[in-house]
Protein backbone atom coordinates (compact mmCIF):
# COMPACT_ATOMS: atom_id res chain seq x y z
CA UNK A 1 0.00 0.00 0.00
CA UNK A 2 1.25 3.59 -0.63
CA UNK A 3 0.09 6.93 0.11
CA UNK A 4 1.31 10.01 -0.81
CA UNK A 5 -0.13 13.83 0.04
CA UNK A 6 1.52 17.61 0.46
CA UNK A 7 -0.18 19.92 3.26
CA UNK A 8 0.84 23.27 3.72
CA UNK A 9 1.88 24.44 7.62
CA UNK A 10 1.59 27.92 8.89
CA UNK A 11 4.76 28.45 10.17
CA UNK A 12 8.75 28.55 9.35
CA UNK A 13 10.50 25.31 7.95
CA UNK A 14 12.70 25.01 10.80
CA UNK A 15 9.78 24.89 13.21
CA UNK A 16 8.03 22.56 11.21
CA UNK A 17 11.22 20.52 11.45
CA UNK A 18 12.06 20.64 15.05
CA UNK A 19 8.54 19.60 15.58
CA UNK A 20 8.32 16.55 13.74
CA UNK A 21 11.40 15.01 15.68
CA UNK A 22 9.57 16.29 18.71
CA UNK A 23 8.38 13.02 20.69
CA UNK A 24 5.49 15.05 22.87
CA UNK A 25 4.65 16.82 19.70
CA UNK A 26 4.39 13.36 17.56
CA UNK A 27 2.57 11.44 20.90
CA UNK A 28 -0.21 13.89 20.59
CA UNK A 29 -0.70 13.58 16.87
CA UNK A 30 -0.49 9.90 16.41
CA UNK A 31 -3.63 8.10 17.01
CA UNK A 32 -3.99 6.07 19.42
CA UNK A 33 -0.50 6.49 20.91
CA UNK A 34 -0.36 5.78 24.25
CA UNK A 35 3.44 6.23 24.48
CA UNK A 36 5.97 7.05 22.17
CA UNK A 37 9.58 7.06 24.13
CA UNK A 38 12.80 8.08 22.31
CA UNK A 39 15.89 6.08 22.76
CA UNK A 40 18.52 8.30 20.82
CA UNK A 41 18.16 10.54 17.55
CA UNK A 42 17.21 8.27 15.28
CA UNK A 43 15.46 5.35 17.28
CA UNK A 44 11.95 6.11 18.44
CA UNK A 45 9.71 3.22 20.50
CA UNK A 46 5.88 3.57 20.40
CA UNK A 47 2.97 1.76 21.71
CA UNK A 48 -0.57 2.40 19.56
CA UNK A 49 -4.10 0.97 19.96
CA UNK A 50 -5.63 1.01 16.75
CA UNK A 51 -9.08 -0.25 15.19
CA UNK A 52 -9.44 -1.61 11.78
CA UNK A 53 -12.65 -2.39 11.02
CA UNK A 54 -13.39 -5.49 13.75
CA UNK A 55 -10.39 -5.97 14.57
CA UNK A 56 -8.67 -4.03 17.24
CA UNK A 57 -5.19 -4.44 18.70
CA UNK A 58 -2.30 -2.69 20.63
CA UNK A 59 0.70 -2.40 18.36
CA UNK A 60 4.19 -2.23 20.00
CA UNK A 61 6.90 -1.20 17.04
CA UNK A 62 10.12 0.81 16.69
CA UNK A 63 10.88 3.60 14.15
CA UNK A 64 14.21 4.31 13.12
CA UNK A 65 14.84 8.04 11.49
CA UNK A 66 17.31 8.88 9.01
CA UNK A 67 18.02 12.58 9.12
CA UNK A 68 20.81 12.93 6.35
CA UNK A 69 18.92 14.75 4.41
CA UNK A 70 17.87 17.54 7.29
CA UNK A 71 16.61 19.80 7.65
CA UNK A 72 14.93 19.70 4.18
CA UNK A 73 14.29 15.75 4.16
CA UNK A 74 14.01 12.84 6.53
CA UNK A 75 12.78 8.83 6.15
CA UNK A 76 12.02 6.75 8.69
CA UNK A 77 11.05 3.05 8.64
CA UNK A 78 9.17 0.87 10.87
CA UNK A 79 7.53 -2.05 12.42
CA UNK A 80 5.20 -3.55 14.63
CA UNK A 81 3.79 -6.35 16.74
CA UNK A 82 -0.09 -6.65 16.82
CA UNK A 83 0.21 -10.16 18.05
CA UNK A 84 -2.51 -12.09 17.32
CA UNK A 85 -3.92 -9.29 14.88
CA UNK A 86 -0.85 -9.42 12.66
CA UNK A 87 2.44 -6.77 12.05
CA UNK A 88 2.73 -3.72 9.83
CA UNK A 89 5.98 -2.69 8.61
CA UNK A 90 6.75 0.44 6.29
CA UNK A 91 8.46 3.67 5.69
CA UNK A 92 8.04 7.29 4.56
CA UNK A 93 10.12 10.27 3.34
CA UNK A 94 9.16 14.11 3.95
CA UNK A 95 10.73 16.68 2.72
CA UNK A 96 9.89 20.19 3.43
CA UNK A 97 9.78 23.41 1.54
CA UNK A 98 10.03 26.69 2.67
CA UNK A 99 6.81 29.04 1.06
CA UNK A 100 7.25 32.37 2.36
CA UNK A 101 5.90 32.42 6.01
CA UNK A 102 4.74 28.31 6.06
CA UNK A 103 6.08 25.52 4.85
CA UNK A 104 4.84 22.75 2.34
CA UNK A 105 5.33 19.26 3.49
CA UNK A 106 5.38 16.25 1.32
CA UNK A 107 5.06 12.95 2.18
CA UNK A 108 5.48 9.30 0.26
CA UNK A 109 4.83 6.41 2.08
CA UNK A 110 4.96 2.47 1.93
CA UNK A 111 3.16 0.05 4.47
CA UNK A 112 3.10 -3.55 4.64
CA UNK A 113 0.83 -5.70 6.61
CA UNK A 114 0.13 -9.45 7.63
CA UNK A 115 -2.12 -12.01 9.66
CA UNK A 116 -5.87 -11.21 10.36
CA UNK A 117 -5.25 -7.25 9.49
CA UNK A 118 -4.23 -8.12 5.75
CA UNK A 119 -7.41 -10.85 5.68
CA UNK A 120 -9.54 -7.15 6.21
CA UNK A 121 -9.41 -6.50 2.54
CA UNK A 122 -6.88 -3.93 0.69
CA UNK A 123 -9.64 -1.43 0.28
CA UNK A 124 -10.77 -1.21 4.14
CA UNK A 125 -6.51 -0.84 5.05
CA UNK A 126 -5.99 1.55 2.53
CA UNK A 127 -9.03 3.63 3.38
CA UNK A 128 -7.93 3.27 7.22
CA UNK A 129 -4.54 4.45 6.51
CA UNK A 130 -5.60 7.29 4.58
CA UNK A 131 -7.84 8.75 7.61
CA UNK A 132 -5.00 7.90 10.19
CA UNK A 133 -2.69 9.87 8.19
CA UNK A 134 -5.26 12.85 7.71
CA UNK A 135 -5.80 12.45 11.13
CA UNK A 136 -1.85 12.95 12.27
CA UNK A 137 -1.60 15.80 9.38
CA UNK A 138 -4.57 17.35 10.71
CA UNK A 139 -3.30 17.26 14.47
CA UNK A 140 -0.03 18.06 13.62
CA UNK A 141 -1.25 21.08 11.24
CA UNK A 142 -3.46 22.63 14.94
CA UNK A 143 -0.84 22.18 16.86
CA UNK A 144 1.96 24.46 14.83
CA UNK A 145 -1.01 26.74 14.63
CA UNK A 146 -1.45 27.05 18.06
CA UNK A 147 1.89 27.62 19.11
CA UNK A 148 2.57 30.06 16.06
CA UNK A 149 -0.55 32.10 17.94
CA UNK A 150 0.36 31.28 21.57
Amino acid sequence: MELADEIIINAPKDRVYAALNDPEVLQRCIPGCEELVQHSETELEAKVVLKVGPVKARFSGDVQLDKSGAPDAFSLTGQGNGGTAGNAKGGADVTLTANGDSTILRYEAKAAISGKLAQLGSRLIQSTAKKLAARFFKSFQDIMEEDAVS
